[in-house]
């Protein structure tokens, strides 16, 4: 039996005309600049969200690091939200890394920051305070339910941020689920910010990377920094292969995710003893809850589900997350939904 594996998007294989790309990629050496597949990716990256330059990275988190670290001198402060990517999962890198002081601000439901508490964040000009320099928004947001944030909450915060002085940078690790369930291309998403980051081995299939986009100064800034962490590579273009696939074909199909996810939620909407706290699925994450009247232990439903060939994460004592992605299928989703009414029997 096939295994069904909802722990996260990151769990996805690249597909079959990826590995074919990949097996062909004219390759050269990309901390020369030389890697010809590397520099295509990095054009069509920076053209599909609409910036003038961009880096493939290994990772998002490397992105999303570089990123504060060209933005914020050593002592500056990034405000973020208390449930970003960045503060929580990121092993606090751009402290340790790059001295940058990280101001959270609460995560509304939604995934927004209201705009009272960004401005009561920013620091007044006083010698006491660590200068305000930096704003980072998460879109999709994972630990808000992979909501989407609006265009015009992003422009507003854009406007406002400029105003004050300081960047904007959209960690868009799945900035194309947000676009694709907004009904809008993604880069009407990051048009005021400063600074993007998204993924292509999620949803969109990659084996590895991310690419991080700017302006030409902001990324050849960022290519210093990049060498200076250790993700220079050397002949990336078969890792590049596959992203331009990610990029070409994977984008339109998120609309399957989105709707196996709904549909994974409504059946399990539907057993006794689960409740939807955070609200359904607006993308491809589903969240939910065991109510109080439940006596299964979370554990015991991971290893049971696990019995089954079926893996899903867990968030919390009571709480769990199912993302669904490329490799999901219908069979899965029905399996899944089946997998927790006999549990909850």
């Amino acid at each position: 039996m096939d295994i069904v594996d909802l722990r996260s998007d990151t769990v996805t294989k690249p597909t079959p005309e990826m590995r074919e790309a990949m097996a062909k990629a004219e390759v050269g050496d990309d901390v020369y600049g030389e890697d010809p597949t590397i520099n295509h990716l990095q054009e069509v990256a920076a053209a599909k969200i609409g910036k003038q330059a961009g880096l493939f990275v290994p990772s998002g988190t490397m992105g999303n690091l570089i990123a504060v670290l060209v933005h914020c001198q050593r002592g500056d402060e990034v405000i973020m939200g208390d449930l970003g990517h960045t503060f929580l999962f990121e092993a606090g890198g751009v402290s340790a890394l790059g001295g940058v002081f990280p101001h959270t601000v609460k995560n509304q439901k939604d995934g927004t920051l209201q705009i009272e508490d960004i401005i009561g964040a920013f620091r007044p000009n006083d010698v006491h305070h660590p200068v305000s320099k930096l704003l980072i928004l998460e879109n999709t947001h994972n630990r808000c339910g992979g909501v989407v944030l609006s265009r015009n909450y992003i422009e507003e915060v854009g406007e406002l941020t400029h105003k004050h002085g300081l960047f904007l940078h959209i960690d868009g690790a799945r900035i194309f689920n947000a676009a694709v369930a907004a009904g809008v291309d993604a880069k009407s998403l990051v048009e005021t910010a400063d600074s993007v980051t998204f993924c292509l081995s999620k949803g969109l299939c990659a084996p590895v990377g991310s690419v991080l986009c700017g302006t030409t100064e902001f990324i050849n800034k960022a290519r210093r920094l990049r060498k200076m962490l250790g993700g220079g590579m050397r002949q990336a273009g078969i890792l590049a292969a596959a992203g331009l696939i990610a990029l070409d074909k994977m984008v339109d199909r998120l609309a399957e995710d989105h709707l196996h996810a709904k549909t994974l939620a409504e059946g399990l909407a539907q057993i006794k003893g689960i409740e939807f706290e955070m609200g359904m699925p607006e993308t491809n994450m589903v969240f939910f809850s065991l109510k109080p009247e439940v006596r299964l232990a979370t554990s015991e439903i991971v290893t049971k589900l696990a019995d089954n060939n079926i893996k899903i994460g867990v968030v919390g004592e009571r709480c769990f997350r199912m993302v669904t992605h490329r490799w999901v299928t219908d069979e899965g989703i029905e399996r899944t939904i089946q997998a927790f009414r006999t549990l909850f029997t």
